[in-house]
């Protein structure tokens, strides 16, 4: 039983002491007002000192009851005082207002991803997320998990519970997410998790982790936007280490780098957007933000122009895929998303 627990029996315990005491100093006393009554019960628990404003020198009853409450009293105040004084001493009360704060940040959020386990490959994730600075917010029923969190990424958001819970998901600020990633070790978990942020919210973006293949189909007919499978990235790492190594070592240089985080990412032109209407070439890529634009789509196309011409004109929806450092990204995306100034 955590200190929190304990304190709530305590004070549970003094409150029961505090009424049945003053009950009765009422009932048992003559002529006791309820305040004279409640005054006595606050001066016997507290043993301050003070003369009986209720005598009970002439009366065995109270006399009698007098003494338990003393005994009983006395001990549970004291248990009450260990206990409070270890849930401050022990960092709970710290953890409770932290817990308090977190929440508060988390309202706050907006389009943020959902990492939903924080083991082996949610660690990789939030590593991921970032550097590339975005927001998140990880759900983890372990506590240590959720300490380690800390200890690596600092003050990353994060909630202690069940990931497929829809109360749970909502304190992660599932309402206003940009994307969900199940990551729990368990398929049939991540699975529940697809199906319970799809009831919740249709058009949010979901990421699964999944081991068995014959569980991907049913992930993605559950609402899941993709799945990712670690089994099918090793081996196609295994390959590509033995047919390409030079592109391989390139892009893992590109991943671990720490001075210079050099990303390929994808920038979405919305159709309130200052690019829409502007070629690739006036947009200024590589003379502003000093990206190499690798592909283009234009939007409802699902393929990728490679390697296209600055002739390419923006429209609204349409994609761009550069490559370059993450903050030279995140400006470029930013200017992306503003909207265009109309003159009057």
């Amino acid at each position: 039983m955590d200190n929190r627990n304990r304190l709530y029996k305590a004070l549970t315990a003094l409150s029961v002491v505090v009424v049945a005491a003053t009950v009765g100093y009422r009932v048992l006393g003559q002529n006791v007002s309820w305040l004279d009554a409640f005054y006595m019960t606050v001066v016997s628990l507290t043993s301050v000192g003070y003369g009986e404003i209720v005598d009970t020198s002439r009366n065995h009853a109270l006399r009698i009851f007098n003494i338990f409450v003393l005994i009983f009293g006395l001990g549970i105040m004291l248990y009450t005082f260990s206990v409070g004084t270890a849930f401050v001493v022990e960092g709970d009360l710290q953890r409770l207002f932290w817990k308090k704060k977190m929440l508060k940040r988390i309202k706050a959020l907006r389009n943020h991803t959902i990492i939903c386990g924080a083991g082996t490959t949610g660690l990789r994730v939030i590593e991921e997320l970032q550097k590339t600075h975005r927001e998140m917010v990880v759900i983890d029923r372990d506590p240590q998990r959720l300490e380690r969190v800390a200890q690596l990424y600092g003050e990353v958001p994060v909630i202690e519970g069940d990931a497929s819970d829809e109360d749970v998901l909502e304190l992660a600020g599932l309402d206003f997410a940009g994307g969900v990633i199940p990551a729990l070790p368990n398929d049939k978990d991540n699975l529940v998790v697809v199906v319970t942020v799809r009831q919740k919210h249709p058009n949010v973006r979901i990421v699964a982790r999944c081991m068995d293949a014959k569980m991907a189909d049913k992930m993605l007919r559950a609402g899941a936007s993709s799945t990712v499978s670690p089994n099918s990235i090793g081996g196609m790492r295994l390959a590509s280490e033995m047919i390409r190594p030079n592109v391989v070592t390139f892009l893992d240089m590109m991943l671990r780098d720490t001075e210079s985080t050099l990303r390929i990412e994808e920038i979405p032109v919305p159709f309130h957007s200052a690019w829409v209407g502007h070629s690739l070439g006036e947009v200024g890529l590589r003379e502003r933000y000093n990206l190499s634009c690798l592909a283009f789509r234009e939007p409802g196309v699902e393929a990728f122009r490679y390697n296209p011409h600055d002739a390419e004109i923006c429209r609204g929806n349409s994609v761009v895929l550069v490559i370059g450092n993450v903050d030279d990204i995140h400006a470029a995306r930013t200017a992306a998303s503003a909207e265009v100034v109309r003159r009057a």
